[in-house]
């Protein structure tokens, strides 16, 4: 099966971008320059794991375009794809453009952070970033379902992660920058979990295996690149509890309601991501 052929519904892809962007209005959004008391940061207010983490989250977030490259290259608006394809791939893209900005300010606040509370020194930290930054990043799905399924994951396990950091820090600055970051990933993860649900809905158990394959090879951006990232990431579940499978929890609600009339496959598929929940 080809993604053109197991595309949503056009009509409920522009469902859930409106209900998106309803959510997103301008008055909501922030400005890193602004947003801040950027010269009350303070990283001697933190822990040598607390300053880890703020270092592991920075690069999971500068990975940025990488990560929407990966959606460009699947989703495309050009003329490689037939004119029903490129209709839902253009609604789609009113979603990933306000998704890459939004990313993209959580990394730039992130940077911003480090350099503004004494953790590192701007030009030094660009080049940090741009080592892991140029590595490729694939997610080779072969059904549309499976980007938001994936992204569903990643985006409640950073957004718990974010809640997590927040509430053991002891500067505010960062304490404020998480809490912007963990309200955008909250709507990032509805907007990932609408989605899945109208495939559900939609395709019924046809979209059930996609979604187990997810699961099955689930990794977190920058685990297969980055080096250490395994003892990093163990590092900081020490600071605040890092987990990305506590995010699968999310995911079985969304399968719970997202079909009135419970299949054997999409049964085998709750039991199938609680299994791994448990073995995570």
């Amino acid at each position: 099966m080809t993604i053109e052929s197991a595309l949503l519904p056009v009509e409920d892809l522009v469902a859930a971008v409106d209900s998106f962007l309803a959510a997103s209005p301008a008055a909501r959004a922030w400005d890193v320059e602004t947003a801040f008391d950027w010269a009350a940061a303070d990283a001697g207010r933190l822990s040598e794991g607390q300053r880890s983490a703020v270092q592991f989250v920075t690069l999971i977030e500068d990975h940025l375009p990488g990560y929407f490259d990966v959606y460009q290259r699947s989703f495309p608006v050009d003329d490689t794809v037939d004119l029903p394809t490129f209709i839902h791939n253009r609604e789609l893209h009113h979603f990933t453009v306000r998704w890459a900005l939004e990313e993209d300010t959580h990394s730039r606040a992130l940077a911003r952070y480090q350099e503004a509370s004494g953790m590192a020194d701007r030009s030094a930290l660009r080049g940090e970033l741009a080592v892991e930054g140029q590595k490729s990043f694939e997610l080779p799905y072969t059904h549309p379902v499976q980007y938001f399924a994936y992204a569903l994951v990643q985006e409640k396990a950073t957004q718990m992660y974010y809640h997590q950091l927040r509430d053991v820090v002891d500067d505010p600055v960062l304490g404020a920058v998480l809490t912007r970051l963990s309200r955008d990933e909250a709507r990032h993860f509805s907007f990932m979990a609408d989605v899945v649900t109208r495939y559900l809905r939609t395709q019924g158990d046809d979209a059930v295996e996609p979604i187990r394959e997810v699961i099955a090879g689930f990794r977190m951006p920058l685990a297969d690149t980055l080096r250490g990232y395994w003892r990093w990431a163990l590092r900081i579940a020490d600071v605040a509890d890092y987990d990305h499978t506590a995010a699968y929890d999310h995911l079985i609600k969304v399968i719970d309601r997202a079909v009135d009339a419970r299949t054997d496959r999409v049964d085998e598929l709750a039991d199938f991501v609680a299994q791994c929940r448990t073995l995570g």
